[in-house]
């Protein structure tokens, strides 16, 4: 069986108070929520740039602007035959307003989270919080 590669970039904002933008997420009909940055795989012709601005308009309502590349992911699923390759981008909020999209089942919340916080959160992705702590200097 031919391996899948799956292809997306992440959006990371940080703000004045040293919070990060986080999203509750998980299937709606099981009770395991998980945190994450908004993230999301590009559409057809996209780059990963683009894709991490739409994602985070679609995701949060909030209009952003890439301050720079912050690290990527990648990682590999031998049992499902998956791979994974995650851009991670430093983001500014330039406009917009904050929404949780009640059209998505699986977003429950979106919250500024203190970067102090990170550690006593449910992460998605628990190096996720490294890569959120190496844009502060911590």
């Amino acid at each position: 069986m031919e391996m899948a590669n799956w292809k997306g970039a992440a959006g990371i904002c940080i703000n004045s108070q040293n919070e990060v933008l986080m999203v509750l997420q998980g299937p709606p009909d099981d009770d395991e929520k998980k945190w994450g940055v908004p993230a999301g795989p590009p559409e057809p012709g996209e780059t990963l740039e683009e894709s991490c601005v739409r994602e985070f308009s679609e995701v949060t309502g909030l209009d952003v602007r890439i301050l720079k590349s912050a690290d990527i992911k990648r990682d590999s699923f031998d049992n499902a035959d998956v791979s994974v390759e995650l851009h991670y981008f430093q983001v500014e909020v330039v406009g917009g307003e904050l929404a949780v999209w009640d059209e998505d089942p699986w977003i429950q919340a979106i919250v500024w989270q203190p970067i102090e916080n990170l550690e006593t959160l449910e992460m998605a992705d628990p190096n996720e919080a490294n890569v959120i702590r190496s844009l502060i200097g911590h």
